[in-house]
C-alpha cells in the first residue's frame, strides 16, 4: 500500500505555520550583498559622495574658472574674491583654475598608476601563484630585488633617462610599485587553487591562462578592488612628494603638489597658496582610505549576514 505524502500531513515546530513560507533575507549575489552592505556604512558613503564631487570638479573647474589656468596678469599675490576664488599665485595666475587643472593631473597620476599596477601584478602574481615551486620561488626572489631599491634612485634615474614629466613620473612609480600588487594576488591565489572548480577545471583540460583568467583572478576581485583604493591615494601623496621636491610635474602643467611646491615660497605671506591645494590632497586621500575601509568590510564573505 502506497501512501502519500504533503506538507498538510506535517507540522512545522519552533515557528508559527503563518511565517513558515516568508523567506527571511532576499536571493542576491555577492556584489548586490556587498552594495547593501557598502550603503549601511555612512562613513564609507560620505568618503564616495566626496570623491565623486571632487572628481567633477577636477573636470569642470577649468572650464568654470573666470581665467584660463596658465595665464599671467597683474594681479600677483592676491587673497580670495569674486574675482578670484581662490585669489592668484606669484605671477597672477589664478588659483581657482590652476587647483583643479592640478587636480586633474593628480588624479589622472593616480588612476593610471593603480590600474597599470593591477594588471601587471595580478598577471605577474597570478602566473606565480598558480605554477607554484621553482615558479614561484625564481619570480618571487626578482621580486624582493626590485622591492629592495630605493624609491627615489628609481625617480632620479627615470627622470634623467627618459626626462621628466607626467609620463616619466607614472613610468617611475609603477616599475617598482606593482610588486605589492602582485604578493596580495599570489597570496589568495595559493588559498584558492586547490579549490574544487579549479581542480574540475584542470581534469577538463583547461589550459592554465584559461584557468587563471577566468576562475582564480576573478574570486580575487574584492581583494584587489579594496587595494586599489588604498593604491590611487599613494600615487597622490607619492606625485604630491616628488613634484614638491622639484621631481615631478614641471610648469606651466601643474599638480597639486606642484602648487604645493610653488606655495612654499609664499608660504609666511600668503598661506592661503598651500592651504587649498593640501586641503584637496588631504581630503582626497582621507575619502579613499574611508572608502577603502568600507569597501574592505562589505566585501569580506566573514562578515555577511
Amino acid at each position: 500500500m502506497s501512501v502519500e505524502l504533503n506538507k498538510d500531513k506535517f507540522k512545522i515546530i519552533g515557528c508559527d505555520n503563518a511565517d513558515a513560507e516568508v523567506i527571511l533575507r532576499p536571493s542576491m549575489t555577492f556584489w548586490q550583498d556587498a552594495w547593501r552592505r557598502l550603503k549601511q556604512n555612512k562613513v564609507a558613503i560620505g568618503a564616495l559622495v566626496m570623491l565623486t564631487l571632487i572628481c567633477i570638479m577636477t573636470v569642470i573647474g577649468p572650464w568654470i574658472a573666470k581665467y584660463p589656468y596658465e595665464a599671467i596678469s597683474d594681479a600677483i599675490n592676491q587673497g580670495s574674491s569674486a574675482e578670484h576664488w581662490f585669489g592668484t599665485d606669484q605671477i597672477g595666475r589664478d588659483m581657482f583654475a590652476r587647483v583643479w587643472q592640478g587636480g586633474r593631473i593628480s588624479m589622472l597620476i593616480g588612476i593610471i598608476g593603480a590600474i597599470v599596477d593591477t594588471v601587471v601584478g595580478s598577471i605577474y602574481g597570478g602566473i606565480s601563484g598558480y605554477f607554484g615551486g621553482i615558479v614561484d620561488d625564481i619570480m618571487m626572489r626578482i621580486v624582493e630585488v626590485l622591492v629592495s631599491i630605493p624609491y627615489l634612485i628609481v625617480v632620479i634615474l627615470v627622470s634623467l633617462i627618459v626626462g621628466k614629466g607626467v609620463g616619466a613620473l607614472i613610468l617611475a612609480m609603477t616599475l617598482t610599485g606593482w610588486c605589492y600588487m602582485a604578493r596580495l594576488v599570489r597570496g589568495q591565489l595559493l588559498q584558492i587553487k586547490e579549490q574544487e572548480y579549479v581542480l574540475a577545471a584542470t581534469a577538463l583540460g583547461a589550459s592554465p591562462a584559461r584557468i587563471i583568467g577566468k576562475h582564480l583572478i576573478p574570486n580575487t576581485l574584492g581583494i584587489m578592488i579594496v587595494a586599489i583604493t588604498f593604491d590611487i591615494p599613494g600615487f597622490i601623496f607619492g606625485e604630491a612628494f616628488l613634484s614638491y621636491i622639484g621631481l615631478g610635474v614641471q610648469s606651466p602643467a601643474t599638480s597639486w603638489g606642484a602648487l604645493a611646491s610653488a606655495a612654499k615660497e609664499q608660504l609666511m605671506f600668503y598661506p592661503e597658496q598651500l592651504f587649498f591645494p593640501a586641503l584637496f590632497i588631504s581630503l582626497t586621500m582621507l575619502s579613499f582610505q574611508l572608502l577603502g575601509d568600507g569597501l574592505r568590510d562589505a566585501l569580506d564573505p566573514k562578515l555577511r549576514q
